[in-house]
């Protein structure tokens, strides 16, 4: 089986191009924190190489700009090609299903895992959204 699942920041802008057959691909790279702070009590983030095509490329390039959150799944793919007589390997996730994941945006902080939170440390939804505010840890009945 291989499948991955990923969730992180873009790193750069998606490159939407086109192959000569007129088939959408995108490239871009996502930052994706570690779940575990390293020495320095940071936590540290893989950037992972991907590639989307057809209506998932178009989709990603139209959405998402530099920073932003995306939700990924996919397959790990590896390919190889000569360059100036050196062979170059490469692994990539190639993208099945990108979804939005949350962002930054104005009014909100990063926690230094890749997600957001109000920057007033107030409910993520907006009022009337039909989301009640849970009470502080201390007044909750267990």
């Amino acid at each position: 089986m291989n499948k991955v699942i990923l969730m992180g920041r873009l790193t750069r802008d998606p490159e939407l191009r086109s192959t000569p057959n007129g088939v959408s691909v995108c490239t871009f790279s996502l930052a994706v924190s570690r779940r575990f702070k390293n020495a320095n009590g940071e936590y540290d983030a893989d950037f992972i190489n991907c590639v989307a095509w057809r209506q998932t490329a178009e989709f990603i390039s139209k959405n998402f700009t530099k920073g932003r959150m995306l939700g990924v799944v996919g397959s790990i793919q590896t390919r190889n090609y000569d360059k100036d007589g050196q062979r170059v390997y490469v692994t990539e996730v190639s993208v099945d299903e990108a979804y939005f994941a949350g962002d930054k945006g104005p009014g909100r902080a990063d926690d230094g895992r890749g997600t957001a939170t109000p920057a007033d440390g107030g409910a993520a939804f907006g009022a009337g959204d039909g989301f009640i505010p849970m009470p502080a840890e201390d007044d909750l009945p267990f």
